[in-house]
């Protein structure tokens, strides 16, 4: 870590999450000590119900090694990258759980399941991920999006991107978020692709195809969250300084740059998969502890919304 400040859960998360009942959540690859701490973690704070999906025999020994007393909760034998993602998503599917979290399985497994034509659980969005970024002792939240899920969206994806994060906003509470689409400058450039998507996502908006949010770009990082710099700029807009939502042109600028919030300035990334039957948990073997409990809260609050 390149900050030395702790990790923080967003107070406001927790406090949100008190309102409802845990949320019944499949763990797909419960089989691993990080799985199943994280998901200790969550029951702790009161956020889920967890239905424990992979290897049983696996399963029960690292409960015991953490001293986990898990008799309480039910365990499906799926084990394995090949059954394990088809089991939870099957859960889903049928109204058995109302979240699902990614344990010790690959994410391209579990998407693979999640996105199947027959039996998966598609809507009629496309699925896209969203980090919800806070910083130690600060209340502003920013989210960021699409920096897990889609690489290179076009114009049509970066639609369903920006309304799914809307969505999630809206959840938290927040009626009317300001949404920001990311290039490299606040000039149309037919040099620089994003600029151009950037400006027709944000036409399309105004006719009707985004609600729920003001919207504008393209915009350079800087005056999409510095008020300061899109003043000294002349950049005039509502959005400009004031962005509650970062629509990235491609998954590289979204995973930078929520890595750098994390490492240089401690920032909690909770985050998201939106667009499916129910919310999708993605953690990381790399992602604290906190990061974990806060995606979890997130999950809980929309699987409480839908």
């Amino acid at each position: 870590m390149l900050s030395q400040k702790p990790f923080e859960i967003p107070p406001y998360l927790l406090k949100k999450c008190k309102q409802h009942l845990a949320v019944i959540t499949a763990i797909a690859g419960a089989d691993h000590p990080v799985a199943l701490e994280s998901t200790r973690h969550a029951v702790h704070h009161g956020l889920i119900d967890p239905v424990l999906v992979g290897d049983k025999a696996i399963i029960n020994s690292v409960a015991e090694g953490l001293g986990w007393d898990i008799s309480d909760y039910r365990i499906v034998h799926a084990p394995g990258d090949d059954k394990a993602p088809a089991a939870a998503v099957a859960l889903a599917r049928g109204n058995e759980v109302a979240a699902l979290m990614k344990g010790q399985v690959h994410t391209d497994a579990l998407m693979g399941a999640v996105i199947d034509r027959n039996l998966g659980l598609r809507t009629g969005r496309r699925l896209s991920h969203i980090f919800h970024m806070t910083i130690p002792e600060r209340d502003r939240v920013l989210m960021i999006t699409d920096g897990a899920v889609n690489i290179f969206p076009n114009t049509d994806t970066l639609i369903h991107i920006t309304q799914n994060a809307v969505d999630l906003a809206h959840a938290l509470g927040n009626s009317n978020p300001k949404v920001a689409l990311l290039s490299g400058t606040e000039s149309i450039i037919k040099s620089m692709p994003s600029s151009i998507n950037a400006n027709e996502v944000v036409k399309r908006a105004n006719n009707g195809e985004i609600t729920g949010a003001t919207i504008d770009g393209p915009f350079a990082f800087d005056n999409a969250i510095s008020p300061d710099a899109a003043k000294l700029k002349g950049v005039n807009s509502p959005v400009a300084g004031y962005a509650d939502i970062l629509v990235v042109p491609n998954i590289e600028t979204g995973n930078g740059l929520f890595k750098m919030m994390a490492y240089f300035m401690s920032a909690t990334a909770a985050g998201i998969v939106m667009g499916a039957k129910v919310p999708i948990m993605l953690t990381s073997r790399a992602d604290p502890a906190e990061a974990r409990v806060a995606s979890a809260a997130l999950a809980a609050i929309v699987a409480n919304k839908i």
